[in-house]
C-alpha cells in the first residue's frame, strides 16, 4: 500500500447501500477513504462521478478509485474517458488483481447489481488496493503504449 493513499470512492444511485458498507469497512481497515462529495438523487448520472473522481485519483500516483454503479460497465467507460486513468470493471478476484497488476489500473469498477456477495465483494477490493502496480516489462511495454496514445491523441 503506496503512503499517503487515498482511496476516493463514488456511486450512481444504484451502489449507494454498496458503497455506504464498502466505505465502513475500508474505514475500519484503517484506510484514508474520500467520497468525492457530489450527492446521490434517483435522476443521477453516472459519468458525472466517474469524471470528477478520476480527476481526483489521477491528482497522484498513489491515489486508487473505487466507482459503483448497477453493472460496472457505464463507470467503467466514463471512468477511463480521464486522461490518465485506467480503470477495470471487475466481477471477480483475478480481474482486480490483473487490473492492477498486469493493466496498470487505478480506478476499480464494481457492479453493484452483478457481484453481490460482499465477501466476494471485499476481496476483490482488497486485492486491488493491495496489489503491487505492474512491473514486469512485458506489462510495461503495453502500459506505456496506452499511455504514449493517450498523450498523443488526447
Amino acid at each position: 500500500m503506496g503512503e499517503n493513499m487515498k482511496i476516493y470512492i463514488a456511486c450512481d444511485h444504484r451502489g449507494v447501500d454498496l458503497k455506504k458498507e464498502l466505505v465502513k469497512y475500508l474505514k475500519e481497515n484503517g484506510l484514508d477513504i474520500r467520497d468525492i462529495g457530489i450527492p446521490n438523487s434517483e435522476l443521477d448520472n453516472y459519468p458525472e462521478f466517474a469524471f470528477k473522481l478520476g480527476e481526483l485519483v489521477r491528482e497522484d500516483n498513489n491515489n486508487l478509485g473505487i466507482l459503483i454503479c448497477g453493472s460496472g460497465l457505464g463507470m467503467s467507460i466514463a471512468a477511463n474517458k480521464v486522461k490518465g486513468i485506467r480503470c477495470v470493471r471487475a466481477v471477480s478476484v483475478d480481474d482486480a488483481f490483473k487490473g492492477k497488476n498486469h493493466n496498470g489500473c487505478n480506478v476499480l469498477a464494481i457492479g453493484s447489481e452483478v457481484t453481490t456477495d460482499m465477501n466476494v465483494i471485499k476481496e476483490m477490493v482488497d486485492t486491488f488496493i493491495n496489489t503491487k502496480k505492474a512491473s514486469e516489462e512485458r506489462h510495461l511495454k503495453r502500459i506505456n503504449e496506452i499511455i504514449q496514445y493517450e498523450e498523443e491523441h488526447l
